[in-house]
């Protein structure tokens, strides 16, 4: 897609391209019509998902709920305690998702990249089943951030396998790497849960799933969220110009090095936090970005809000089509969204091997 295959500098002297910002190919207008359209989308989604459940209620009681709640109506409890945090967890982490999706596509210039691919989900559930086996009861709060933790172990483990090949990284090279890492991890976390016998506990991670989410949760996660996602809108700028290349980037007198790094904290935070509250759910920040890329342009000022909205979105609608398919039980939705994912990733992968 547009914006991972840009010309850069052939390092034999400042080029045309590198004097002035290189023009994108954007579309305000579109963005805009995108994000309205979406947010109305969500706050219809979010409503119809509060509604829908074992007993149904109707959108009147919902919004007398939110704003003017009643402890003593059993459906009142109903919303607020079980279906409004479910339901906010899902937006906070499809947007995370979603975002750091797009981080991670416009930082490598890989449209391959995705958490999931990547090694982050799998490290992040693996640092959380040694939690859970060597020091049960930990707060949420210090889950998190051992999530964090084992986001960047995945992470790291992937780049630096990748590296070591010869002629680089390249785009299908470090899904590879990241496939056979998150199996070696997968299979740990899955040693572990077998002697230990926390299956239980780790079989929500595997899957994924938001009917766990309480507001406990929600106060934890949704500020290191908010603030990496306004982080990455702080940084838009700068990911534009990472993704024409370092080249182009260092001629504009963008400081690479410090924006990878910038970035990829972000990326941890949006990652960890997410797979700490639904689990090891895949294939949204790598579907979103693209879409939203499609949309609106590579200007990601635009793509970030975008893909925000628009995995938000996903999220929502999987949770509630998970509760639809089989009532009174629920899929998974790590499993509905890999319907989508999986031959989504299969185009980009047979798309990226005609290109090299």
């Amino acid at each position: 897609m547009a914006g991972f295959n840009q010309s850069t500098n052939d390092g034999s002297g400042p080029s045309k391209e590198t004097a002035h910002p290189p023009k994108l190919h954007t579309r305000p207008v579109t963005g805009m019509i995108v994000l309205v359209g979406g947010l109305f989308a969500l706050l219809l989604g979010m409503g119809v998902s509060i509604a829908f459940g074992a007993k149904e209620i109707d959108l009147a009681t919902v919004w007398q709920s939110i704003f003017s709640f009643d402890s003593s109506l059993t459906e009142h409890l109903v919303i607020m305690e079980l279906r409004l945090p479910r339901v906010l967890g899902g937006v906070m982490v499809g947007a995370s998702f979603a975002v750091a999706g797009a981080i991670m596509q416009g930082m490598t210039r890989n449209p391959l990249a995705d958490s999931g691919l990547l090694g982050l989900n799998a490290g992040a559930a693996f640092m959380m089943a040694l939690c859970f086996a060597f020091m049960p009861g930990m707060p949420f709060l210090f889950l998190i951030m051992y999530a964090f933790l084992g986001a960047a172990l995945g992470a790291g483990i992937v780049f630096g396998i990748g590296s070591l090949a010869r002629g680089g990284l390249t785009p299908v090279r470090l899904v590879l790497a990241g496939a056979a890492v998150s199996a070696l991890l997968a299979a740990l976390t899955d040693g572990i849960s077998l002697y230990f016998q926390i299956g239980q506990d780790l079989a929500y991670f595997y899957a994924g799933g938001l009917s766990g989410t309480k507001w406990l949760h929600l106060k934890i996660m949704i500020p290191w969220a908010l603030a990496a996602i306004v982080a990455a809108l702080i940084m838009s700028r700068s990911l534009t110009l990472l993704s024409l290349g370092d080249e182009v980037a260092s001629g504009l007198g963008q400081r690479t090095g410090v924006t990878k790094i910038v970035c990829s904290i972000i990326v941890l935070i949006l990652a960890g936090s997410s797979v700490a509250v639904v689990g090891a759910v895949g294939f949204v920040g790598l579907i979103i970005p693209h879409l939203a890329r499609y949309l609106v342009g590579v200007d990601y000022r635009w793509i970030i809000p975008c893909s925000a909205v628009l995995g938000g979105l996903l999220v929502v609608l999987s949770d509630l089509a998970a509760r639809i398919i089989n009532p009174p039980y629920e899929m998974p939705i790590g499993a509905i969204i890999a319907v989508l994912g999986v031959p989504f990733f299969l185009y980009l992968a047979r798309r990226e091997r005609r290109e090299l």
